[in-house]
């Protein structure tokens, strides 16, 4: 799949975070399909929008946070992810392995780290 061909769906509630995501995603040379803020929205545009990838915050403001939606949106539509949180805790990581992700990125956001994750991805092969 070539690079540009590639649709993210980007799950951050910080909205600063989420528009810096975006920019670095789409200056990498990706499409972000959409860009949501709670749990229960990323299933909504997962099943709408069928990304090749999600990168999904573990710690969402509402009642899902995304480890849950992470899982429903893995068993429902085989959409793989990559963590991004704040909270590098051990008992979160373990927590999240359950989902089967491609990753963690550690927040604050940079192009680095993102393009060692999504280069080593499902999106590059």
């Amino acid at each position: 799949m070539k690079k540009e061909d590639a649709k993210i769906l980007i799950v951050e509630d910080e909205s600063t975070m989420a528009f810096i995501l975006n920019k670095l995603i789409i200056d990498m040379g990706y499409t972000v399909c959409a860009s949501v803020a709670s749990g229960e929205e990323s299933i909504v545009k997962a099943k709408k929008h069928l990304p090749d990838l999600v990168l999904m915050d573990i710690n969402l403001a509402g009642e899902m946070n995304g480890i849950e939606a992470a899982e429903i949106i893995l068993n429902q539509f085989g959409i793989p992810v990559i963590y991004a949180t704040a909270d590098g805790e051990e008992e979160t990581i373990n927590t999240a392995k359950s989902t089967m992700p491609l990753g963690y990125v550690i927040k604050p956001y940079n192009k680095k780290n993102l393009k060692v994750y999504l280069g080593y991805s499902a999106l590059d092969s």
